[in-house]
């Protein structure tokens, strides 16, 4: 694991492989490894780069609102720090929302754009609420006990059949990556602080792109999951309407972290997207 300088703070990022460039940015209050279920396939085809965002895991969490912009300029300063001119550019969830604004911002800077389980935001604010409270409760709750919280959160991320399969065996070992006492684990090392969610969340009141996704020119892969209750296909759908040079697919009997539970076929649309 290697730090970069930038915009006055340290962010915490690691490297695998080696080719391209593929930068990956995770979801709201997550941590780089969440991505460790892609980074074992494609970084045997691609240089693969994850990174904490600021306010999140081994990063520097300046205690400040965050915006859109601050985060876009942190994925820019990181490039410029490891000597990257072009990525394919990937974002999950509330990572989607900075690749978004990060691809309008510096077009010529990515290559090709994978967005998944993401949305284009609202003018008003108010649906920035619903994903803060949720977080600050998980927040509370790891501290005091990190199974039940994450038992909570599984409702909300995981389809049914893939909960049910961890909780039936909480020590099976998912793809040979994760269980679910890792993702346990996981959650109690470096977790979030209350007022990290929170400046995360003003980054997302800052979030808007609906007007201007017919910008984005890039080559663009939208991944939704069939059950995801945060980002329903709907939106998405919506998304691939906008974006001229998209393409959408659609997971399966999957919620919000499809990434996880169906790490091997999200890896494969992935890899025949950057490679194809």
């Amino acid at each position: 694991m290697s730090f970069a300088k930038i915009n006055g703070l340290k962010l915490s990022y690691q490297v695998y492989g080696i080719g391209f460039p593929v930068i990956f940015i995770h979801g709201y209050g997550a941590k780089k490894e969440i991505w460790r279920t892609q980074v074992v396939d494609i970084s045997k085809e691609f240089q693969t780069i994850t990174f904490d965002i600021r306010g999140t895991g081994k990063s520097d969490r300046p205690n400040i609102p965050y915006t859109m912009k601050m985060l876009a300029e942190d994925v820019k300063g990181l490039m410029d720090f490891i000597g990257v001119e072009k990525v394919h550019l990937i974002g999950r969830s509330f990572g989607g929302m900075i690749a978004q604004n990060f691809v309008l911002q510096y077009p010529e800077k990515v290559e090709k754009l994978v967005l998944i389980a993401t949305n284009f935001g609202r003018t008003d604010t108010d649906w920035v609420e619903i994903p803060k409270k949720g977080r600050l409760e998980e927040v509370e709750t790891i501290k005091l006990d990190p199974s039940k919280a994450f038992k909570q959160k599984s409702r909300w991320v995981f389809h049914v059949k893939f909960r049910k399969e961890m909780e039936a065996n909480p020590s099976k070992k998912f793809f040979d990556i994760f269980s679910m006492e890792d993702l346990i684990r996981e959650s109690t090392i470096n977790p979030s602080r209350p007022q990290d969610i929170i400046n995360q969340a003003e980054a997302m009141k800052t979030h808007y792109t609906l007007e201007r996704l017919h910008e984005i020119k890039n080559k663009t892969l939208l991944i939704a999951a069939s059950h995801d209750r945060q980002t329903p296909v709907s939106v998405m759908t919506e998304m691939l309407k906008k974006i001229p040079n998209s393409e959408l697919k659609v997971i399966s009997e999957a919620g919000h972290f499809m990434t996880l539970s169906r790490a091997s076929e999200v890896n494969d649309i992935i890899l025949n997207f950057l490679k194809n």
